[in-house]
C-alpha cells in the first residue's frame, strides 16, 4: 500500500477530512483549533494559493495532532516542498507517473487521483492502491466508482472521494467498505475562513463527525 498501515489506520479512525484552500497564513491556529474542536483531525491543504505552504507549517506548529496533508500537489519539486513543510500524505488530483515517483523517492505518503480504469491500472503499476477518486460527484458518484472498480477489486484497492460530497451525501460514502475516509471543502469553506467564523466551521465539523459515529454504531464498526 502507498499509505504505511499506521498512517492508513490512523485516517481510517478520522475518516472525514477537511479540504482547505488558505489565503492568509495567520489563520491556520484559530482554524485548526475549530476543526479539533469538532473532532475533525484530517486535513488536506491545497496548493492553489501563494500562502499554502507557510500555511502548511503554521498547521504543523499549531496542531501537531493534525493528520496533515497537501492537496494539488502536481509536480516533483511540490513534493519535495510539503515533505518539508513536515506534512503526514499529499494528494493529486489526477495521475501523473512522475510525481509518484518523486513522492516515493521522498518517502511522502501519496494518493493520486483517479477517475478511469486506465488511471486506476497506472496508479495499480506504481503499486498505489489506496487512490483520491476525484471529482467524485461529477464522474458518477458511488454508483460509477462501484461499476469502475469491479475488475480490480481483487487488488485490494481503495478510495477516497473528493468533489461534490456534503453533510448531505457524506454516509452514502463512508457506508461502503471500498471508501475509508472522504473528504470535503463543506466543513471550512472559503467564505467561512475570510469572515473567521470559527464557530460555524467547528459546528460543521462537530455536525460531520457526529454522522460518522451514528454510521459506525449503527453498523457495529
Amino acid at each position: 500500500m502507498n499509505f504505511p498501515k499506521p498512517l492508513f489506520d490512523e485516517v481510517r479512525a478520522n475518516p472525514v477530512i477537511a479540504v482547505l484552500t488558505l489565503e492568509d497564513p495567520a489563520v491556520a491556529p484559530d482554524l485548526a483549533k475549530a476543526l479539533l474542536g469538532g473532532g475533525v483531525r484530517g486535513v488536506e491543504l491545497t496548493l492553489r494559493t501563494p500562502a499554502a505552504l507557510e500555511s502548511l507549517r503554521r498547521l504543523k506548529a499549531a496542531a501537531p495532532e493534525l493528520i496533515l496533508g497537501a492537496g494539488t500537489v502536481l509536480t516533483p519539486g511540490q513534493v519535495l516542498e510539503v515533505k518539508a513543510a513536515g506534512v503526514a500524505f499529499a494528494v493529486s488530483p489526477g495521475f501523473n507517473a512522475r510525481v509518484v515517483r518523486a513522492a516515493q523517492e521522498a518517502g511522502v505518503p501519496f494518493a493520486p487521483g483517479i477517475c478511469t480504469p486506465s488511471d486506476i491500472e497506472g496508479a495499480l503499476e506504481l503499486g498505489c492502491t489506496l487512490l483520491k477518486y476525484f471529482p467524485a460527484e461529477t464522474s458518477g458518484g458511488l454508483k460509477h466508482l462501484k461499476n469502475m472498480v469491479a475488475p480490480y477489486l481483487h487488488l485490494g484497492v481503495q478510495f477516497i472521494p473528493l468533489g461534490g460530497l456534503n453533510e448531505g451525501n457524506m454516509l452514502d460514502y463512508l457506508g461502503d467498505p471500498l471508501i475509508p475516509a472522504i473528504g470535503g471543502s463543506w466543513i471550512a469553506p472559503k467564505d467561512k475562513i475570510a469572515a473567521r467564523d470559527w464557530a460555524a466551521i467547528e459546528g460543521n465539523a462537530r455536525r460531520a463527525v457526529a454522522k460518522w459515529k451514528t454510521l459506525k454504531t449503527s453498523a457495529g464498526r
